[in-house]
């Protein structure tokens, strides 16, 4: 069966352990939690935008905290419905081996961002340069 709705996920922690911990962590990074690769992109983007000392894009900046707060509660009602409701029907095929690894892979790449963020920062500010000639 496919996901179509959130109640759907209701008890993956039990049913797809692996599954449910790495959409965990990609949960938390886009709502933006220290120290997942996801706040560092909203630092450097909020602070960018602050830097500018526009009025418009401190505006845009402060709009932008805001969002994310509201978006952190529709992650955390996700993470609630995969660890803490009971689980409803299982999935009819298990991810795979191939999937799984992917999984595991792009979960640890976001929580080790935090050791050494230089990895991928230095290279997009390079390309930002060349782009936009700063």
């Amino acid at each position: 069966r496919t996901d179509e709705a959130i109640k759907d996920l209701s008890g993956l922690s039990t049913t797809q352990p692996l599954t449910a911990r790495c959409f965990g962590i990609f949960l938390f990074s886009m709502a933006g939690v220290p120290p997942l690769a996801g706040f560092f992109g909203k630092f450097y983007v909020f602070m960018a935008a602050i830097n500018t000392g526009e009025n418009l894009m401190i505006g845009l900046a402060i709009f932008g905290v805001l969002a994310s707060v509201v978006s952190a509660f529709y992650y955390l009602r996700i993470f609630k419905v995969m660890y803490f409701d009971p689980a409803t029907d299982p999935f009819d095929r298990d991810l795979g081996r191939e999937v799984g690894a992917l999984y595991g892979v792009a979960a640890i790449f976001t929580v080790l961002f935090v050791l050494s963020p230089s990895l991928l920062v230095d290279p997009a500010a390079r390309a930002a340069a060349a782009l936009f000639g700063s």
